[in-house]
């Protein structure tokens, strides 16, 4: 792994033994526990425990036929909202490896961080948020919490997974705090408040969400940014909308596609891209590494807790890979998530997903029997709040297939 220096090649980080448990490591045999009290397992962690139970959870292989950028029936090889997942988690548990940290945790955020994306991707989520805006709106983090607390239905003696604290907190806030000390609404979220699903939840059950998240949470949220800036290329590349080529425009892949001509000059351009997200993936978690350890070594944490009320994220880019990473995602939006192809689909994935909300409250009987309210009496926003809570956890094929039993035409979304 290449690390970087003066001469501005890449990251070199070693990558042998584990690093030991670091003291700013959470500590599952110090959890915060659990909502519901359950005896401990005789075999696992409670973060293990966490994990297994995302990974045999219903959400988690719905995951398998949600579209992460293309729809599932347009091609076996691309990213789907499971693959990024699991991508996530091993770019995840290499950081969490390096720097000491509980790698069970990280791995449950890592797989557990899109369990509330609705299908078709951010069109999806985008078309929810507009249909339940005058009800709190739609975001997929609270989703998430929905999910692991209450949506899920496995267990005799709660709804949901009745995750440890940690892994909670850290589906909520691994982007950061939500709220000020004073319990204001934090910048990002002062426009349109705290998350009706995250604010609701808190209530019952404080995950302090002005301060910052433990490391597995910023680790795992970072990972998620390398994990789609790279296979979101490797798919880019594969669906021609855009060739290795073409990445030369900025100075970081320029560099990295010189250096694999020389060694491969006779490389195919298939391979090209492979080799070519490798290096980044190299590049980016080297990048990383570095600057958390630079970063630590200045804030001197002691535990978790230091970790959380430092005032600032620990986890993050440098600035050199910062700036090139933003070119990334700057290149992957001009030149892949605003194509005309993909926005075509896209704007066909909001549209079916309006219809099914339009239809769902106009003819309540449409609906399934067990998303039916008991006793028929709810509120109009309950009522929205459900059928969002549905639609939410709709496969691409599904949401395909319900809009083709309810009417007379579906576009064909390709």
């Amino acid at each position: 792994m290449r690390e970087s220096n003066p001469e501005g090649d890449y990251y070199t980080v070693s990558v042998g033994m584990a690093a030991p448990r670091s003291v700013y490591a959470c500590d599952p045999d110090r959890s915060r526990g659990r909502l519901f009290q359950e005896p401990p397992s005789k075999t696992r962690s409670p973060f293990r425990r966490d994990c297994d139970r995302v990974i045999h959870s219903t959400a988690f292989r719905r995951l398998k036929h949600k579209t992460q950028v293309f729809v599932f029936h347009e091609g076996d090889h691309y990213r789907t909202r499971l693959t990024h997942s699991l991508e996530v988690a091993q770019i995840a548990r290499a950081l969490a490896r390096q720097l000491g940290l509980d790698e069970d945790l990280t791995e449950t955020l890592a797989l557990a961080h899109d369990l509330g994306h609705p299908p078709f991707g951010h069109a999806g989520e985008r078309a929810l948020d507009v249909c339940l805006q005058a009800h709190g709106g739609f975001n997929h983090n609270a989703q998430s919490l929905r999910v692991v607390t209450s949506l899920e239905h496995r267990y005799p003696e709660f709804d949901g997974l009745n995750l440890t604290w940690e892994s909670l907190e850290g589906i909520v806030k691994h982007n950061g705090p939500l709220s000020e000390p004073n319990d204001m609404a934090a910048a990002s979220y002062r426009r349109r408040g705290i998350p009706v699903g995250i604010s609701d939840y808190n209530r019952i059950h404080d995950l302090e969400l002005s301060s910052f998240a433990s490391l597995e949470a910023q680790v795992a949220a970072i990972a998620d940014d390398i994990a789609y800036d790279t296979h979101d290329i490797d798919d880019g590349v594969r669906a021609g909308l855009f060739s290795v080529d073409d990445l030369k425009i900025m100075p970081l892949t320029a560099q990295m596609i010189a250096e694999i001509g020389e060694r491969y000059p006779d490389l195919d351009d298939d391979r090209r891209g492979a080799e070519l997200v490798r290096e980044i993936i190299s590049y980016l978690i080297g990048a990383v590494v570095t600057e958390a350890r630079s970063r630590l070594q200045a804030a001197r944490p002691q535990s978790v807790n230091d970790v959380r009320n430092y005032g600032e994220a620990l986890i993050t880019f440098p600035a050199e890979a910062a700036h090139a990473e933003g070119e990334i995602k700057s290149f992957l939006k001009t030149r892949m998530y605003r194509h005309p192809r993909v926005m075509k689909v896209m704007g066909e994935a909001e549209q079916i997903v309006f219809d099914l909300f339009g239809r769902y409250q106009k003819t309540p009987g449409d609906l399934p029997p067990e998303w039916l309210p008991h006793d028929g009496r709810e509120s109009e926003a309950e009522r929205a709040r459900r059928i969002g809570n549905f639609i939410a956890g709709m496969t691409d094929r599904f949401a395909l297939t319900e809009h083709q039993r309810l009417f007379d035409s579906t576009p064909d979304m390709r």
